[in-house]
């Protein structure tokens, strides 16, 4: 696969895994801080975020499945060859440390949003 789907592949999971963060980690932490009426307003803007909210595990199922894609993709594509030409060769080079913090980054926020969306809401019963 080409470095440059890997990038794609990483910023589509980035992408996803806000989603959970939106739909699950935000309203807990406008709560959390006593900013219920922001919430509010942002619910009554963005309705949507209660139909993520609904259906959070679809979220954070299709973020798992992406996130697995890209992390296998980065995986595969770690040792594999650059161009000879030094340009492309450090655009490559580049492309690959912006992918994987990228990767970093979308795991950080789907871990985030599952700890709110999953179990904080076991641990406060």
């Amino acid at each position: 696969m080409s470095l440059q789907k890997n990038y794609l592949t990483a910023w589509f999971s980035l992408f996803t895994s806000t989603g959970t963060l939106v739909c699950c980690a935000l309203p807990a932490l406008l709560v959390s801080i006593g900013a219920g009426a922001a919430l509010a307003g942002l619910v009554a803007t963005v309705p949507s975020l209660v139909v993520l909210s609904e259906y959070k595990e679809f979220v954070f199922g299709f973020c798992a499945v992406m996130l697995t894609i890209s992390g296998y993709m980065q995986w595969r594509n770690r040792f594999a060859p650059c161009p000879i030409d030094p340009v492309l060769a450090a655009t490559c080079t580049k492309t690959r440390r912006v992918s994987a913090w990228v990767y970093g980054v979308s795991v950080a926020i789907f871990v985030t949003g599952g700890f709110f969306a999953f179990v904080l809401p076991l641990i406060l019963e």
